[in-house]
């Protein structure tokens, strides 16, 4: 071996060491309101993404009523009606966590935050702004690219911000405060859609809206610091990961240290560059396969019910405006599902909390088809977003925490892409269901993916309880 490669073999060695330390570090990091602040910078970042993403199924019947879109469609992939807005909006999701989920793992956390929102932001006005149902579904396809490399990223960041004793809390909190988005979304398009003021569709109105609020992460991005063992991991230099791991600890400063974690780190290895290939192959490959299969069925709980509430509401009988109401009411169980979870998220296995929220959306949502009164539908409809949101947070926590650091971003994202695939394709299979068997048919189809998703993660989900990461 000559010099050169011994010199290379030792800083590598150095980097993964430093990493190690850092990741104790992390672990015994004891709780505090700088941490949290953090958590919640990062997730108001995450508002807009949530915001784009409901307003899929809000601004819908405003769509329709423009003439711009239909309901639904002769062809089972009709492309004027909403299942192919919905599609396209999943699809760019798709290329944005399968393709350009690395990018997060290159070139940091923070960066990609960054401008992944507001590539969005510039393809929202520009959709906003489109008159042919073509225009629409390419600037949608284009914008959701700029959400699925956004998703990924503030997962990951979260994930290497906060210890595993408090990361169940923070990605409920994560979702509770991203969430708040969609009673927001909802209130917009029950005031906006319905009408045309000055002439321009409410369905514009909403979306410019989102559009211009979410310029603020620019300010954002000035308090939130770079994830420090993504630094320590693939940075050429440690020292600002020491820098800011100095002014996490310093935040508590009258707090003790937690106890070194049980589970002991993985070995120091020199890192090693891993490619999409390698992720299919030992030790990784039976985690992803396992997470896409999981990603595959439960978008069609999660988005077959939230992207098409106010569409069922109507096929139910019920009218656009009345539906918008119904739908804004239940939209408060988004933000209010997380915050119930986090009293338990860190007391429970995060495989179990997955499994018990899958079968309640079964559950809920099959009453849900049945029911007319107004009462008992809203009751029913807040009961299956509260289990989708119970859902959705666990997942976001598990899907990152499983992997590694160096390949988390990437990982998370090919995984968190086939519930992009999914859901591009259940915007036609939901309107196809809604057309010839109505809201019962679609309630069958949830409840068949829950049960999937239970068998998977209940007998082959790892545990992840109380684990440092890297373990």
């Amino acid at each position: 071996m000559s010099a050169v490669d011994v010199d290379t073999a030792i800083d590598l060695a150095n980097k993964t060491s430093g990493s190690d330390e850092i990741s104790r570090r992390l672990e015994a990091l004891p709780t505090s309101g700088y941490v949290w602040r953090l958590v919640i910078l990062l997730s108001l970042g995450g508002c807009f993404e949530i915001y784009d993403l409901f307003f899929t199924g809000y601004i819908a019947p405003g769509l329709a009523r423009s003439g711009l879109m239909t309901t639904t469609t002769q062809a089972f992939f009709g492309f004027s009606g909403i299942g192919a807005f919905v599609a396209a909006t999943f699809a760019g999701l798709f290329i944005g966590t399968f393709c350009l989920g690395f990018l997060a793992d290159r070139f940091g956390r923070k960066a990609v935050f960054t401008w992944s929102l507001l590539f969005y932001t510039a393809a929202s006005v520009i959709m906003a702004c489109q008159t042919t149902p073509g225009g629409l579904l390419l600037w949608r396809f284009i914008a959701g690219i700029g959400i699925g490399i956004e998703v990924i990223t503030i997962d990951a960041y979260i994930t290497e911000l906060v210890p595993s004793w408090m990361r169940g809390r923070a990605f409920a909190i994560n979702q509770a405060v991203m969430l708040s988005a969609v009673p927001i979304v909802a209130a917009l398009s029950w005031w906006l859609v319905p009408l045309s003021p000055h002439g321009i569709d409410g369905w514009r109105w909403v979306v410019l809206i989102g559009a211009a609020a979410s310029t603020i992460i620019w300010v954002l991005r000035l308090y939130v610091p770079e994830s420090p063992l993504w630094l320590a991991r693939h940075g050429r230099t440690t020292a600002e990961a020491e820098r800011i791991m100095r002014t996490l600890e310093a935040a508590s400063p009258t707090a003790a240290p937690r106890p070194a974690p049980a589970v002991a780190t993985a070995p120091v290895r020199a890192p090693v560059e891993t490619g999409y290939a390698d992720l299919f192959r030992p030790p990784y490959v039976s985690l992803v396969v396992l997470f896409m299969i999981f990603n595959l069925c439960q978008a069609f709980g999660v988005y077959g019910f939230s992207n098409w509430v106010p569409a069922l509401l109507v096929q139910k009988g019920i009218n656009v405006t009345k539906s918008l109401q119904y739908s804004f009411i239940i939209a408060f169980a988004y933000p209010l599902a997380p915050l119930l979870a986090a009293t338990f998220a860190d007391r429970f296995e995060r495989k179990w909390i997955i499994c018990g929220a899958a079968a309640a959306i079964s559950v809920f949502g099959l009453a849900f088809s049945q029911l007319t009164e107004p009462v008992l539908l809203i009751a029913s409809g807040v009961l299956v977003t509260g289990a989708n949101m119970t859902l959705s947070y666990a997942y976001h926590a598990y899907q990152t925490e499983v992997f590694p650091t160096a390949i988390r971003a990437r990982a998370a994202g090919l995984v968190y892409s086939m519930s992009r695939l999914s859901a591009t394709f259940s915007g036609f299979i939901v309107a196809f269901m809604l057309k010839e068997a109505g809201a019962g048919g679609v309630f069958g189809l949830i409840t068949a993916a829950m049960v999937i998703v239970i068998i998977a993660i209940g007998v082959w989900g790892p545990n992840v309880r109380g684990r440092p990461l890297d373990a």
